[in-house]
């Protein structure tokens, strides 16, 4: 028997074991999840509210989930050494076989675009609503790490959230307050690591001139001031 274990980690820990069946967010009704992301039985029938199982008894659906989840990717032929196919089985858990199919991650993998794997990875963060969700980033990162385990070149592995930000900046109120916000919770070293690298100390350095420039500037009368 094939050895699951880095997939079903992943999905374990961003899934977190439900004992009884809860609706979905989007829907308020079906489909129904129990277990670690369970939907459908392994007969086929669909879970329905009021269902409870036990935790040996999620892992069970799930390891037939991920099975099936392993045959379908192998049908695509791809070339996918282990820690991708593990890395794959939780992506495709997390989001559904029909999104993954429609994505562009195949076509990457395929041609071995590496940094447009992590790309990919990186866009499914989101929630129907466009709002980025914690815990799918973190997931993608790790599920993203994995996949590219093996490989030997240097790959960025980075989602831009930053970029993106910096790019669309237009000083709004909702947007100067999330920076704020942000910077308050990083490390001060870290934020005094990211100030050096990214040249904002020559911009400080310019200010600190001009303020001095203010404090000792020489009055109109031709006399300095008394300090």
């Amino acid at each position: 028997m094939e050895n699951f274990s880095p997939a079903l980690e992943l999905i374990c820990k961003y899934e977190g074991f439900n004992e009884k069946a809860y609706a979905d967010p989007e829907t308020g009704e079906f489909p129904y999840t129990l277990g670690f992301g369970t939907q459908f039985y392994p007969d086929g029938a669909p879970v329905k509210l009021g269902h409870y199982c036990t935790k040996q008894k999620a892992l069970d659906y799930l390891l037939h989930e991920v099975n099936i989840i392993e045959q379908e990717i192998a049908k695509l032929n791809l070339r996918l050494d282990e820690h991708m196919k593990q890395a794959l089985i939780s992506f495709v858990h997390s989001v559904g076989w029909k999104p993954f199919l429609y994505s562009s991650l195949i076509d990457c993998i395929d041609i071995e675009d590496w940094e447009g794997v992590t790309e990919e990875f990186s866009e499914w963060i989101f929630d129907q609503e466009h709002q980025v969700i914690g815990s799918l980033l973190e997931r993608r990162r790790e599920e993203s790490g994995l996949f590219l385990t093996e490989i030997k070149q240097p790959i960025k592995k980075c989602e831009d959230l930053l970029l993106t930000a910096f790019r669309g900046y237009a000083a709004s109120t909702e947007q100067t307050n999330a920076i704020r916000k942000l910077e308050q919770k990083i490390n001060p070293y870290v934020l005094a690591e990211f100030a050096n690298n990214f040249s904002i100390n020559g911009s400080l350095v310019s200010m600190a001139d001009k303020s001095l420039d203010y404090l000792f500037q020489v009055p109109d009368d031709g006399q300095e001031d008394q300090l």
